[in-house]
């Protein structure tokens, strides 16, 4: 019997990279799996991977820029699968690059892909993870927050530092009903990764040389396994952490 036998999880993001590597390890230990992202066909692939490994699985098609959709998909989720433990805040859509190339719709982006649909998902899973006791919710964030030489990575920066405060806040808030909020920072070989190591290839190689382990995690086993973990008994004591899930890579940049 896996950790997380029993449990129903919300991933978005889930159709491809870090969301169906984080799907796909939350399966393997037991977990139901509600899908979530744009693009239909994505969804159902990795709906397909997780019912091959005996889980249930559903995909539910949601933009989360769609702040106001997202009460009735949560409510439909935990409705189709009886019960909601798990919230895995992933997707995001934002923007790279100086700041001053950068346009204010650009910029706002960020924030209502990342935070604003953040805290309406967990507003929306909040009673279901209190009725159900022992929630758990992961934010995805980035080491770039901590970068010395934010060039080029400001606006990313700025939205994912927002989202880790509220994480901060929402375990001091919501740990007495028995829900756990973390923050996960991982250097993961998603398809943005892939994108930017095939056109840097350089600075991708320089990148991947300064991380201890020498490199750059595996999106199921290295940041989903880790998600897992998080989520189950093992780390019941663990909340309003942000774990770097990079390697032991030092402050590049």
């Amino acid at each position: 019997m896996g950790t997380l036998e029993g449990k129903v999880a919300v991933i978005t993001g889930a159709g491809q990279g870090v969301g169906q590597g984080i799907a796909l390890a939350l399966a393997s230990e037991g977990a139901s799996v509600a899908v979530l992202g744009r693009t239909a066909a994505k969804l159902e692939a990795t709906c397909e991977l997780l019912r091959a490994r005996g889980a249930r699985a559903e995909p539910f098609v949601l933009d989360v820029l769609d702040t106001d959709r997202i009460p009735s998909v949560v409510a439909e989720a935990a409705e189709h699968f009886g019960s909601l433990d798990i919230l895995v805040n992933n997707a995001y859509t934002g923007c790279y690059g100086p700041l001053l190339s950068l346009s204010d719709e650009q910029f706002q982006k960020g924030f209502d892909s990342g935070p604003f649909a953040a805290f309406a998902f967990m507003k929306a899973a909040h009673p279901y993870l209190k009725r159900d006791g022992g929630g758990s919710i992961i934010n995805l964030v980035t080491s770039a927050m901590v970068r010395w030489d934010l060039s080029t990575y400001g606006a990313y920066a700025a939205a994912k530092s927002a989202l880790r405060s509220l994480t901060r806040a929402a375990a001091n808030e919501w740990g007495r009903d028995g829900i756990r909020v973390n923050a996960v920072a991982p250097h993961a070989t998603s398809p943005a990764y892939a994108g930017w190591q095939a056109a840097h290839p350089e600075e991708a190689a320089a990148f991947c040389a300064s991380i201890p382990l020498g490199y750059v995690g595996d999106c199921e086993q290295d940041i989903g396994r880790a998600v897992a973990m998080l989520c189950g008994p093992d780390a019941r004591y663990l909340t309003g952490a942000t774990v770097p899930l990079d390697g032991g890579q030092a402050n590049f940049g």
